[in-house]
């Protein structure tokens, strides 16, 4: 049967890749840190500090995420070979769709969890906050700022994580001149990292009288939400800090009152802001959080380089710097100049599809650290 010896050919290329991966996740560390855990809540006085007890639970939950991760992929392993065994002991075709479709999603969910052991980085597993900014470009650049904005939201709620927007500059005709999300999900941040950097859109422009082809540039700015206290110390006289009325909607008390926070780190450069919150002390801290986060990162890189690539190595928001390409005319086609992946369907990446070019760019990411 021929469709049963493919199914087989396939499954034997992952035997020894699945215990590589195995390998690579430590489940035995990690099941011996979750019977750890376990231990620790059974103490009568581990709700006490709320702070701990939720970071233990935190890390129960993505433990036991990993460990429950592998055994579904393992388990549809070893139910195509026992679909594969019935097949040829019974000479049975009729067990071929099933099979078919058990390894298609071993397959599937197996390279899903592998991607997840490249995300290593510190702060890979934390949230993150990504802003974006329309560059070159005008109304379309707003406009396109818009589409990403759009896009993210997309793949998050796919993915399962809650966002919520943390400030927001309208454009003057439509999007936004810049909008800041957070976004809070296992492994965000180490996802998102991939999308740092300038984003390029080639269109028939409907806001170009003349009907002509049109580029315009947005960039991404993309940094973990860290969320425990850091220890940074801020000068307040390095603080250059601004109150403004919100520009979005939530009850005549937001827009009537100067409740949204801008704070400018005078010595970095670095700014941050926040309108999100009712009042202008919340929105104040949720910056200086969103400040401490950024300088910290900032205290802990070695060497120029890396102090770059925390702001997403933005050079110029224009011709040139771009790490993705989105062409709708004179051809459709979303190209990544890292990696050079690319996907024909323009469509379905914005609709936050954008899994391929995550995947690619934690792999180049990868090798070139191994490189190095």
């Amino acid at each position: 049967m021929v469709e049963l010896d493919q199914i087989k050919f396939t499954l034997s290329g992952y035997e020894t890749p699945l215990e590589e991966l195995r390998d690579s996740l430590d489940l035995d560390n990690k099941q011996a840190r979750i019977r750890e855990i376990e231990k620790i809540m059974e103490a009568p006085d581990f709700w006490d500090d709320d702070e701990k007890s939720q970071s233990f639970i935190k890390e129960m939950k993505n433990l036991k995420g990993t460990v429950n991760g592998f055994n579904q992929v393992n388990g549809l392993y070893e139910d195509a070979k026992t679909l594969l065994e019935i097949g040829y002991e019974e000479n049975d075709e009729s067990v071929i769709p099933e099979a078919q479709e058990t390894m298609n999603s071993f397959v599937e969910f197996f390279e899903k969890l592998k991607v997840t052991t490249l995300l290593s980085g510190e702060y890979d597993s934390y949230g993150a906050i990504l802003t974006i900014h329309a560059g070159a470009g005008g109304t379309e650049s707003c406009d396109w700022a818009n589409m990403l904005y759009r896009m993210y939201c997309h793949w998050a709620n796919e993915k399962g994580f809650s966002y919520e927007v943390l400030d927001y500059l309208d454009g003057e005709e439509t999007g936004y001149k810049s909008i800041t999300l957070q976004i809070n999900g296992e492994n965000v941040f180490g996802y998102l990292k991939s999308e740092r950097g300038v984003h390029r859109l080639v269109r028939m422009s409907p806001f170009n009288a003349a009907g002509k082809r049109q580029t315009s540039f947005v960039s991404c700015d993309v940094m973990p939400d860290i969320e425990e206290d850091l220890d940074i110390n801020i000068n307040e006289d390095d603080l250059k800090i601004d109150t403004y009325r919100s520009s979005g909607a939530g009850g005549q008390h937001i827009n009537k009152t100067s409740s949204a926070v801008r704070i400018t780190h005078i010595p970095t450069g670095i700014v941050v802001q926040c309108q999100n919150e009712r009042s202008q002390h919340s929105n104040k801290d949720k910056a200086l959080k969103m400040l401490k986060a950024r300088l910290y990162m900032l205290k802990q890189q070695e060497n120029a380089r890396k102090v770059s690539g925390i702001r997403g190595e933005v050079k110029d928001n224009g011709w040139g710097s771009q790490i993705r390409s989105y062409v709708m005319q004179p051809y459709t086609l979303v190209k990544d100049h890292r990696t050079n992946e690319e996907v024909g369907n323009v469509q379905s990446v914005l609709d936050g599809k954008i899994d391929p070019f995550i995947s690619a760019y934690l792999k180049w990411n990868s090798l070139n650290k191994n490189v190095e």
